[in-house]
């Protein structure tokens, strides 16, 4: 035993109290801290599982709605029997769409329209039924075979059924950017509005653009405006194309740029001259390999008809 006057081992004895006490305690936290942490971690694996739940669930339904935009979009024996050298290329971004095409016929004329509905995914496939709707609906109800006019009925159907308010101001901003054709086989007859999105025509070596309204189907800023006609007599031998501005926005290449619009009117120039199922590979190709590991930027589509 230490005598009452031996300070120093009195002191040692309590510096070793007090250090085992102290690892006493650290254990004891250490103990606490992993319970917690353990605790933490099946929490997050449960949030984890009811997101992956939630997620599938979303995509499940998403994909059904996918199945639901498909069956509007024209089969391709329909677009085949009603444009015989034509091809479609459609490239959505997401699982569905905000472009969609429309092919159909009456009497003597094929329609054939690309349409690019505000926004991509959800959104925009909601858009694109509306639009498919209309212009199956004006069709059916309207003897008129002028694209304007098709095109003049779809913009008060598109303000109507979305009740774009233009009285009190309140203006909607979901448009279409839509070119719309009409083509008599008999006659080469050829009837082009357009929002936005022109028409190329690829005559011999000449590409012959035709402009479109600088203004969106079914979106009224001010005043509304009717869009503009053009008659074509078409040639033997002419390729026609139209399309979303998906292409021409797509980044990548070398240095991450946008293929441009002067970039497509001549790679459209070049494939011309290919047959037409070898024109939309070419097409696909070249927008593949531009993209590289960059993401899609929008929704893509193309409509090509050879005369």
């Amino acid at each position: 035993h230490l005598s009452k006057d031996d300070t120093l081992g009195h002191a040692l004895l309590k510096m070793r109290d007090g250090l085992s006490e102290n690892e006493r305690v650290l254990e004891q936290k250490v103990v606490e801290r992993t319970e917690e942490v353990v605790k933490q971690k099946e929490e997050i694996e449960l949030k984890t599982k009811e997101l992956e739940i939630l997620f599938k669930q979303v995509t499940d339904s998403i994909h059904y709605a996918k199945r639901i935009q498909e069956a509007i979009l024209p089969p391709n024996n329909l677009v085949k029997q009603i444009l015989p050298e034509s091809f479609v290329l459609y490239k959505p971004k997401d699982i569905v769409s905000g472009d969609f095409y429309w092919i159909d016929k009456k009497n003597n004329w094929c329609y054939f329209a690309a349409v690019d509905c505000t926004g991509h995914g959800v959104p925009g496939a909601f858009m694109s039924i509306v639009g498919y709707n209309l212009l199956k609906d004006i069709l059916k109800n309207t003897d008129s075979i002028q694209a304007s006019i098709i095109m003049d009925k779809m913009n008060d159907g598109v303000a109507n059924t979305l009740h774009t308010n233009t009285t009190s101001g309140k203006q909607t901003k979901d448009g279409m950017d839509m070119t719309l054709c009409a083509l008599n086989y008999e006659t080469l007859e050829l009837q082009f509005a357009g929002a936005f999105n022109p028409l190329y025509i690829i005559r011999g070596n000449e590409l012959i653009q035709y402009k479109a309204d600088k203004f969106p189907v079914g979106m009224f800023i001010g005043e509304k405006q009717n869009f503009t006609n053009h008659s074509i007599q078409l040639q033997k031998g002419d390729s026609i194309y139209i399309f979303s501005d998906g292409y021409a926005d797509q980044f990548g290449g070398p240095r991450g740029k946008k293929f441009m619009a002067g970039n497509f009117r001549q790679l459209l120039s070049d494939v011309s001259k290919l047959p037409i199922e070898r024109q939309k590979t070419m097409l696909n190709q070249t927008i593949e390999e531009w993209r590289g590991n960059l993401e899609q930027v929008d929704d893509i589509l193309i409509i090509g008809v050879k005369i």
